[in-house]
């Protein structure tokens, strides 16, 4: 989780100053409009109900879904939805992995791969929706 989490932490604290400053700026360009978006749904993916913990396994992948930017297609008002489908998703198609997460602790080369083409099938599926 630190190998995802530590750029996360960088890309939450940008996101937050761009977001002070895109209030009283008048014309963002491409590419800090795609960080403000990124950073929304980032925001969105991290929220959890009180008294609802997530596994270990199931944040690693989610967080690699939102860092990695599969989720960037995906209105910020579908993130929770999309968030629900994925472990469902996991569970069901990849149960295996969240399992190797759980046990390694780490998500080593070849989970990543895996890790990888899961949220390729995911997107793709959740896109045709």
């Amino acid at each position: 989780m630190k190998k995802f989490a530590g750029s996360l932490r960088l890309d939450l604290a940008q996101y937050r100053e761009l977001e002070a400053f895109a209030k009283f700026g008048s014309e963002l360009d491409k590419s800090t409009k795609q960080q403000l978006a990124r950073g929304q749904r980032m925001v969105q993916l991290l929220r959890q109900g009180q008294y609802a913990p997530l596994p270990v396994e199931k944040q690693v992948a989610v967080i690699y879904l939102g860092v990695k930017g599969y989720l960037d297609g995906v209105a910020v008002d579908r993130i929770t939805h999309a968030e629900t489908e994925f472990h469902r998703y996991m569970e069901a198609q990849h149960e295996e992995v969240l399992r190797s997460i759980r046990e390694q602790k780490e998500v080593t080369p070849e989970i990543e791969k895996v890790l990888t083409a899961a949220c390729e099938d995911f997107i793709k599926m959740f896109a045709a929706e």
